[in-house]
């Protein structure tokens, strides 16, 4: 609301923006830019270092060893989902098949007309929704507001020296995101391994366009709870009450899923006996998925069946995809990608879902696979696992503790993501207005 408008406007006839100021003309790209593919190159060819960068459809792929272009350069992505985004390009580089390089035919501020290309989302001229692409033809038939030299170099400084404002917040708002996570673990992992004692500080400020400051948390700390050393140099000190024992002995029982070969694309139909994997386990809901097998595969598989309170594991790619089995959830067994651990009666598997997920427990995955990047877990390392152990009661007052925290640094997530969302928005209405001569900014001497 800081800036004003143009003295006079003239109507557009264009559908993407419907006025322009009165002495700016309104030309077709083509009339002004030619726009052309860059050229193929293989993966192999593509390093994550080297001379040259290679710039496909959504920005810098990696490095290789020649140059196709020179100079300074509007891209645009001409495949794929987020065709028709904006990057730009300086010095010599690689510009990919997938990318749309605009080469000026008449001077012009190129950061002014990536901008305005940026605004006119060019997505929406897609041809196709299996495999999104721009047809470039098309795209030079496309008009646009078009102010004199002069005030496309102030539009471009303007919108240089106010979007790198918004972006730094922006930035700032990203890392108080990371921060809060970060907290949240830590609180998480200090419960599953000292209990409600010596709680880290979770009163949290902000400072930020969300807005929650102070918003803390009353811990139910007790500082002089006693403590003894657990005898393992990284858990360190543990309540003087608690076991520390294997993960093995938490549980009834651990199985792996079965070899593939158990369960075959000819034994599923339509309704019977649910067939669970990670497609449940990962988004933690046991309503989707339709997998199903008759009863008699289900009994030949019972001990792959799971139960209420089941722990399932996630034991095919990145660790950490752990659920607890719904007492709601259709019956059914397990699929290979799957470990089940039946949890003895001495623990609350919802205790032991977090402590699987706590950094105490990846911390001794790295050890037992030798610095691997445990994309597969097995029975074995799994059931070596040393987990600090309070009595069930307790268990429990730690995990409403736990899901407490988690509700709060959830919330405070939230307003943090949509302060985001509301610094792009007007990012975005801010090019666009500038763009399009809704705002006059040739009085502000700070951008010639």
């Amino acid at each position: 609301m800081k800036y004003q408008a143009y003295p006079e406007y003239k109507g557009s006839g264009v559908e993407w923006f419907d006025s322009a100021p009165k002495h700016w003309e309104i030309k077709k790209i083509s009339y002004f830019a030619l726009l052309r593919s860059g050229d193929a190159i293989t993966s192999e060819q593509i390093n994550t270092q080297g001379e040259y960068p290679v710039y496909g459809g959504n920005g810098l792929r990696g490095y290789t060893s020649n140059y196709n272009h020179d100079g300074d350069y509007i891209l645009i992505g001409r495949q794929g989902a987020l065709c028709g985004n904006i990057n730009y390009a300086h010095g010599e580089f690689w510009a990919s098949e997938h990318a749309v390089v605009v080469h000026p035919s008449m001077p012009i501020n190129f950061k002014w007309f990536g901008e305005t290309l940026r605004s006119m989302d060019l997505n929406q001229y897609n041809l196709s929704a299996a495999q999104p692409g721009l047809a470039v033809a098309n795209i030079t038939c496309l008009k646009v507001p078009f102010p004199p030299l002069e005030e496309q170099t102030h539009i471009a400084n303007f919108l240089d020296h106010e979007t790198t404002k918004i972006d730094t917040l922006i930035e700032k708002q990203q890392q108080l995101i990371k921060l809060l996570k970060e907290k949240r673990q830590a609180v998480i992992s200090h419960a599953v391994t000292k209990g409600l004692t010596n709680l880290p500080g979770t009163n949290l400020n902000s400072g930020s366009a969300a807005g929650p400051k102070g918003e803390g948390t009353d811990s139910p700390s007790n500082p002089n709870a006693p403590m003894r050393d657990s005898g393992i140099e990284w858990l360190g000190e543990v309540p003087e009450h608690w076991d520390v024992n294997r993960f093995k002995f938490l549980c009834d029982r651990i199985i792996a899923g079965p070899f593939g070969s158990s369960i075959t694309k000819d034994m599923y139909v339509k309704r019977g006996y649910k067939v669970y994997g990670q497609e449940q386990v990962i988004p933690n809901d046991f309503s989707i998925g339709d997998y199903y097998i008759e009863e008699k595969h289900y009994l030949e598989l019972s001990r792959y069946i799971t139960s209420s309170g089941d722990i399932l594991i996630s034991c095919v790619g990145t660790f950490g995809k752990i659920a607890v089995f719904p007492e709601d959830a259709e019956p059914g067994i397990i699929n290979p990608r799957l470990i089940k651990a039946e949890i003895n009666e001495n623990c609350d598997p919802f205790y032991v879902r977090e402590l699987l997920k706590s950094e105490m427990v990846f911390k001794q995955f790295e050890l037992l696979s030798r610095g691997g990047t445990m994309g597969v877990i097995n029975i074995g390392i799994l059931s070596d696992i040393l987990a600090a152990v309070p009595p069930l009661n307790e268990q429990g007052e730690i995990v409403a503790y736990i899901n407490e925290q988690k509700s709060k640094f959830r919330n405070l997530i939230e307003q943090v993501n949509n302060a985001v969302l509301l610094l792009k928005e007007r990012r975005a209405a801010l090019i666009s207005a500038a763009v399009t001569g809704k705002i006059d900014i040739r009085d502000r001497q700070e951008y010639v």
